[in-house]
């Protein structure tokens, strides 16, 4: 969940390539570890970080979900007993993380069933298409259009992105 979490944060707004280089690069400076605990970089120097290519804001939401996975804000051993909606919650409490890096959490590190991520552009993109809507749906609008696929919005959603990316081309 940590390493999820982080990469969510590093990757955030950057090309792949670009987030790629400088997640490497970050994990290079805790070299042999494969990846670094939350104890780790709570005792990394801020240049340390920006010298990887990390921003000062970036850096601080790092710093913001090591302290809260240390101090167990965050603690991914209830995550099996809690709903999408509570993790969600929970994850959203560190800086740098709201409801989209929640949704893709949910879906891509913890591979929860019945995530919509409403707010995402492709999806929302997706959703015009499949339901053949002449204005992109709003995500209130995406909520009551995919109900009928309640308790697998998931799979759903990745043909959703299918339908986007396929328009794109």
């Amino acid at each position: 969940a940590f390493r999820a979490l982080a990469r969510a944060i590093i990757h955030q707004q950057l090309s792949t390539k670009a987030a790629a280089t400088i997640e490497q690069r970050f994990v290079a400076l805790y070299h042999p570890k494969k990846y670094p605990k939350p104890e780790d970089i709570v005792s990394t120097p801020l240049s340390s970080l920006r010298s990887v290519g990390l921003s000062g804001q970036k850096s601080g939401y790092l710093y913001d979900l090591a302290a809260k996975f240390i101090d167990k804000t965050v603690d991914p051993k209830h995550f099996h007993r809690m709903t999408d909606a509570e993790i969600g919650e929970h994850v959203i409490r560190v800086k740098g993380i709201a409801k989209w890096s929640a949704d893709m959490f949910l879906i891509f590190a913890l591979n929860r069933r019945n995530v919509m991520p409403t707010g995402d552009l492709a999806i929302q993109k997706g959703a015009q298409i499949f339901f053949k809507l002449k204005t992109m749906p709003t995500p209130e609008q995406i909520e009551r259009l995919v109900k009928p696929f309640d308790g697998d919005h998931t799979v759903f959603s990745l043909y959703l992105w299918k339908l986007a990316d396929e328009a794109k081309q």
